[in-house]
């Protein structure tokens, strides 16, 4: 069933809360609602000072007697505020469509995600944007298929579409999986290629960009702690200048061999936290630090190399550990 209104008791712990500093979800789980719900509260009923509760409440009853039976010269001043969404919602729909949506899946998205209710209905989204039902049933399969929507089953009869209040992050999640794809393909395309020639320079700079778009946004879960002692323990390598077991390094720096483990693989699973440096493995759990092969070019590597007879420069001549 549809969820109940925010009651003003309601809207007097969502400001009291929100001057604690707590976020939207956590609101949203103290008060059994979903996150959408709030973050549209304080999104139309917030004040120039901040979210108050009497001016959320005296705004929601405004909106409220508008859309009464009575229809005298309010009526005039509801149609200019449907006016404003639907303006609202055609801009938001552009800016939508800039970044790759197509036009039609772009508006009901944007119709879905400023709608005053938990989810709306084909027919509901058939009058709001006064398109065919043809129209929406194609754009609503597009977004399910890339799951900026899903289907809702719990409001009756008649199913609705809504936007989960995870959208983004699934979102997020699913470009950078495309990104890592295509730094691996320009990766390989280097391999055919060869790296010094006019497309190898090319696929280069393709797969160290997307590799770093991917780097940013890879949902990796390290905490500050974890991303700090991989430092540390990649400041220790450098320093040693020569590879290290697990045991000798946690010997070292006086840790756990755990926590030491932990911070190694950390850097394998945020390369970017080492850039432009990474840390190798040999088959004898032996680690060691060497230049991220995306950052030097074998003719690089070469001519840094030191030729027969000569003494390599300080802390060139690092063991790598191969």
């Amino acid at each position: 069933m549809p969820e109940s209104r925010l009651t003003h008791e309601d809207r007097r712990r969502i400001a009291v809360w929100l001057a604690e500093g707590l976020g939207y979800a956590e609101i949203a789980r103290r008060l059994g609602r979903p996150t959408s719900t709030i973050s549209r509260e304080v999104a139309r009923n917030g004040a120039a000072d901040g979210y108050l509760a009497d001016h959320a409440q005296r705004a929601t009853g405004r909106r409220a007697r508008r859309r009464g039976p009575v229809r005298t010269a309010a009526s005039s001043a509801g149609a200019r505020e449907a006016e404003s969404v639907r303006g609202f919602v055609d801009r938001f729909a552009t800016l939508l469509a800039g970044t790759g949506l197509p036009r039609m899946p772009a508006r009901v998205f944007a119709c879905l995600l400023t709608s005053d209710v938990e989810g709306l209905t084909s027919a509901d989204l058939v009058h709001r944007l006064q398109v065919s039902p043809a129209s929406v049933s194609k754009a609503i399969g597009y977004l399910e298929a890339i799951e900026l929507v899903r289907r809702a089953r719990n409001f009756g009869r008649r199913e609705r579409y809504v936007v989960g209040d995870d959208v983004w992050l699934r979102a997020f999640k699913a470009d950078t999986g495309a990104h890592a794809e295509v730094a691996a393909a320009a990766r390989h395309g280097i391999e055919i290629f060869g790296a010094d020639t006019p497309a190898g320079v090319r696929l280069g700079r393709t797969a160290r960009f997307f590799t770093w778009i991917s780097e940013q946004m890879n949902d990796s879960g390290l905490t500050d702690a974890v991303a700090r002692d991989a430092l540390t323990a990649l400041a220790a390598l450098v320093y040693a200048a020569r590879p290290l077991t697990v045991d000798e390094l946690a010997a070292a720096l006086d840790w756990p061999v755990p926590r030491t483990a932990d911070a190694l693989d950390a850097i394998g699973r945020r390369p970017a936290l080492s850039d432009p440096l990474t840390v190798e493995q040999t088959g004898r759990g032996v680690f060691a630090v060497a230049p991220r092969p995306d950052r030097l070019s074998p003719a690089q590597r070469d001519a840094l190399l030191p030729h027969v007879g000569e003494v390599p420069p300080p802390g060139g001549g690092q063991t790598r550990g191969r």
